[in-house]
């Protein structure tokens, strides 16, 4: 790792929201890892959440950024809060985890200071229509402000890829803990879960039932709604079978009326591993993923897993297992039900899931993977000028600087500033602030401007005179290098 010439350890920022599931638990591995590698390290995250907790009992900086997980309203102040946080650490790099932290970080930062994002699965695809186009607009012009994109999976990045995000993209798989998640009897694991006592098993002993377990937040993209409508389909092939879905969501509500008595709520518990142990099988339904966790943690601990077709999927499964079929029912109960029958291929698809964890899924094998990135971004020749990323269109031996100027650019703004505006109106922010927030170097209205910048020296016009707001088009008292005064037009203000 390059130390500045001030001879300091480094200090990275992550910024996360989400702050629980598998997001959660890849931000402190990274935090256990890079802690011990002697970087300081410092995460902003609401406070009082569970992972906030972890990270201070790992020795992290913990700052209260309390951002939701959706653009909205709120989010004019998260940017707010989130520029507070970096005037107070002052990072050598951040790195933002996810949709919300990779919208807010990069406009609060806008490349002034080496920037990964991980998307961990794309924002534009758990949205359809007019709000996925515009989510797709808004990753293409970020691509500007990132030094580095990271994605879990190579389909992950093929997504983004064919979706026009022109980015320096690394590929760092997802790992986990082997030597904690680890395999152990099912009947040892199941009779440390009293939980399971409550699930009735039609037509045997609970204790000796078939167990499926579903990891995940009770949310559309993981698909348990899916599971559910095959289960039926399963229980009449395999009776006495029992399905426990472990973790909470906005979908919990609706999953719990349309289930049947074989299914238990676990609700979000602080450790999962008993859960893994005590399946015979588990199951991931997911509608979109970048590559999810819970499956690689199953099968570290010895567990077959049933997939999706999504992106990861057939990347973190062993050679020659396949996924079924994204919301389909029934391809999806006759792979359940088919593998409850066949104890032998249960065992054996679980010692190859184990090996498979172990050689190609180690968490030490990630955490090293995104500390190299952090080598080559924090490096001398990295930090002596601007990065240089493809031009869209142009050869490879024709790249630009992140931050040039120039025709192509300026059009690329213009058409950028417009989708951003449109987003913006579609999340529920004033159209006009966001262009504002989107649109750099722009002549814009105190109005318009964030409260951190309001008083920002602006040359609005060549020459002197009045010009319009950049943003609204509207005639202000705008003057050469007079302070930003505030838009005449009352529906801005």
């Amino acid at each position: 790792m390059h130390l500045p010439a001030t001879g300091r350890r480094p200090l990275v920022l992550h910024v996360t929201q989400p702050v629980d599931g598998g997001v959660a638990r890849v931000v402190a591995d990274l935090v256990r890892a890079q802690r011990a590698a002697g970087l300081r390290v410092a995460v902003a995250c609401p406070d009082g959440s569970r992972l906030a907790g972890t990270l201070r009992a790992l020795g992290a900086e913990v700052h209260d950024w309390p951002a939701t997980r959706s653009p909205g309203r709120a989010l004019p102040g998260e940017l707010r809060q989130l520029r507070r946080v970096l005037a107070a650490t002052r990072p050598d790099l951040v790195h933002a985890h996810s949709a919300k932290a990779g919208l807010v970080a990069r406009l609060a930062l806008r490349g002034r200071v080496p920037t990964v994002f991980q998307p961990h699965a794309w924002s534009f695809e758990a949205v359809d229509g007019t709000l996925a186009a515009l989510s797709v607009r808004w990753e293409r012009w970020s691509a500007r402000w990132t030094s580095r994109v990271v994605c879990v999976s190579e389909a992950e990045r093929e997504t983004g890829v064919r979706a026009g995000v022109h980015a320096s993209w690394s590929v760092v798989p997802n790992g986990v803990d082997t030597a904690h998640h680890r395999p152990a009897p099912p009947a040892e694991a199941r009779s440390g879960l009293p939980l399971l006592s409550a699930l009735p098993a039609s037509g045997s002993d609970a204790s000796e039932g078939p167990l499926v377990v579903c990891v995940g937040r009770l949310c559309r993209q993981k698909g348990q709604d899916v599971l559910l409508r095959a289960w039926p389909a399963v229980v009449r092939r395999v009776p006495g079978a029992r399905l426990v879905l472990v973790g909470d969501g906005p979908e919990e509500a609706r999953l719990r009326a349309e289930a049947p008595a074989s299914v238990l709520f676990a609700g979000a518990v602080d450790e999962v591993v008993p859960w893994y142990r005590a399946a015979d099988l588990v199951v991931l339904p997911s509608r979109w993923e970048g590559m999810a966790l819970a499956p690689l943690e199953a099968m570290a601990c010895g567990r077959p897993v049933v997939l999706t077709e999504v992106a990861g999927a057939r990347e973190c499964l062993p050679p020659g297992q396949e996924p079924v079929p994204v919301e389909q029912p029934g391809p999806l109960a006759d792979r359940i039900a088919a593998l409850l029958l066949d104890p032998a291929l249960r065992a054996r698809l679980g010692t190859e899931a184990r090996a498979h964890v172990l050689a190609t899924h180690d968490v030490r094998r990630a955490t090293e993977a995104v500390m190299e990135i952090y080598r080559e971004l924090l490096a001398p020749e990295a930090a002596s000028g601007p990065r240089a990323v493809p031009v869209p269109g142009a050869g490879a031996d024709a790249p630009r600087r992140a931050g040039s100027t120039g025709r192509s650019r300026s059009a690329e703004d213009a058409r950028s500033v417009t989708g951003v505006r449109a987003l913006w109106g579609a999340t529920g922010v004033r159209g006009a602030w966001g262009a504002c927030v989107a649109a750099p170097r722009a002549a814009v209205c105190a109005a318009h401007l964030p409260e951190t910048v309001r008083t920002r020296r602006t040359d609005h016009a060549p020459g002197g005179g009045s010009a319009p707001c950049a943003s609204c088009a509207v005639r202000a008292a705008h003057t050469t290098g007079a302070e930003a005064t505030e838009c005449r037009e009352s529906s801005h203000t």
